[in-house]
């Protein structure tokens, strides 16, 4: 690839996209494949664990489980979300191929114990080491690298939530806010390709992904976007919340068991536990997609008129960032979802806002915040909702973007141009 004279850089240079659709092919492949064995077996465990309900009182075991695993072979790989994201920027040592199993196996254990976490970050780091280990067989330079991650980012993305226009866009804003560098967006067409095809190949393996039913469709409202507004905002809130939350329990753990680190994980889940006394419910612990029983607490039930409490979106949020902020592993995305579709829930109940409109805006404007992805976010919604209330999808997601601060879920992201005026 050095070589400015070699066939594969002329092919390179002159047909740019073909290079890159070949590419995706074996990224695809592998990718779909890992995120469908993923969703399968995550299904598997989460009915695993309503079977066996005495499996929760063994998660602070668990978690020292999964704490030996990466202490004894984790290594860079503990990095995650934010390695993948540091490579792209400046290309190092590479992400490594032991992050798929370790993520993909210590995932599985949080769900199959009953730790509150999502999909996403283990799609994306799957897709990405996968892409990396491709990119290494090829030989592939540094930016082409790059971009090959970046197809690994949006493969992941698009899989497991079977939305790939929204994979291919995530990929790029995740990178940095404010992002518009020419050399990002020159990948947008190979992620967008890759994020297709990898969802592709997961549906082709049988992996099934959830539907949303948004039965509003109305006239554009004024009254209605009012209320979307300030519904926004209250999405950037709980977004930032859930942000500084998780960095400073991950802090604050860090530093109280910085000589037993062991323990980070044994005391998480032991918190865990009483949690779920407190609350009086095991609908805030696993996915939270369903749940258990058809009257639970879940993102599904949140679209109907009383399915969820008031606070079920403020639960959601300290289950989680125990969960994640402790030690154990799995996405953030997910959960993210399920406090904003609650939250909406509630913001309905109080405006007499259409609940399904706002339990959807809640759904995606909180990740939006959260992980200042505005536009990927917007692309979700109509590719999950529709396309009949993307005014208000949009509106939502921006103000949740702006209201939730420069930090985000990711450490990694860069800041190329601040949301307001000056930052420092």
């Amino acid at each position: 690839m050095n070589d400015s004279n070699s066939p594969i850089d002329v092919f390179h240079s002159r047909f740019y996209f073909a290079y890159f659709a070949l590419i995706a092919l074996p990224v695809s492949l592998f990718t779909g494949s890992a995120v469908a064995l993923f969703l399968i077996s995550l299904d598997a465990v989460t009915e695993t664990r309503w079977e066996n309900p005495w499996l929760l009182y063994l998660l602070p075991l668990a978690g020292i489980g999964i704490w030996w695993l990466y202490h004894q072979f984790g290594k860079n790989s503990a990095g995650g979300n934010n390695l993948i994201i540091d490579e792209i920027h400046e290309p190092g040592g590479g992400v490594p191929l032991r992050m798929t199993p370790l993520v993909l196996l210590t995932t599985l254990v949080t769900h199959l114990f009953g730790g509150s976490a999502g999909r996403e970050g283990t799609a994306v780091q799957m897709g990405g080491s996968l892409a990396s280990r491709i990119g290494r067989w090829m030989k592939l330079d540094e930016e082409d690298t790059r971009v090959v991650l970046m197809m690994g980012i949006a493969g992941g993305f698009g899989a497991v939530f079977g939305t790939p226009i929204a994979g291919a866009v995530f990929a790029l804003e995740v990178l940095a806010i404010g992002n518009n560098k020419l050399r990002d967006f020159k990948a947008l067409l190979p992620c967008l390709l890759a994020a297709y095809l990898s969802d592709q190949v997961c549906r082709l393996w049988g992996a099934t992904h959830t539907h949303y039913a948004i039965h509003f469709s109305e006239a554009f409202n004024w009254q209605l976007l009012g209320i979307t507004i300030v519904a926004g905002a209250a999405f950037g809130f709980a977004g930032r919340l859930f942000s500084w939350a998780m960095h400073a329990l991950k802090n604050m753990s860090g530093k109280i068991f910085v000589k037993t680190p062991w323990l980070t994980p044994f005391v998480g889940g032991c918190i865990v536990i009483a949690l779920v006394f407190i609350a009086g419910t095991e609908d805030y612990i696993g996915l939270g997609v369903i749940a258990q029983h058809p009257a639970g607490i879940s993102i599904v039930n949140a679209f109907k008129e009383g399915g969820v409490d008031q606070f079920s979106w403020l639960w959601k949020l300290v289950f989680t960032v125990v969960t994640l902020g402790m030690g154990f592993k799995g996405g953030e995305v997910t959960p993210l979802f399920f406090i904003g579709a609650t939250l909406g829930n509630t913001i309905a109940l109080y405006t007499g806002a259409p609940v399904d409109l706002l339990a959807a805006l809640g759904f995606i404007a909180v990740f939006a915040g959260a992980t200042n992805t505005p536009i990927a976010c917007t692309l979700m919604g109509i590719e999950l909702f529709g396309a009949d209330n993307v005014v208000y999808f949009g509106v939502a997601c921006l103000m949740a973007y702006f209201c939730s601060g420069h930090a985000g879920i990711y450490s990694s992201q860069r800041i190329h141009h601040p949301k307001f005026g000056r930052w420092k």
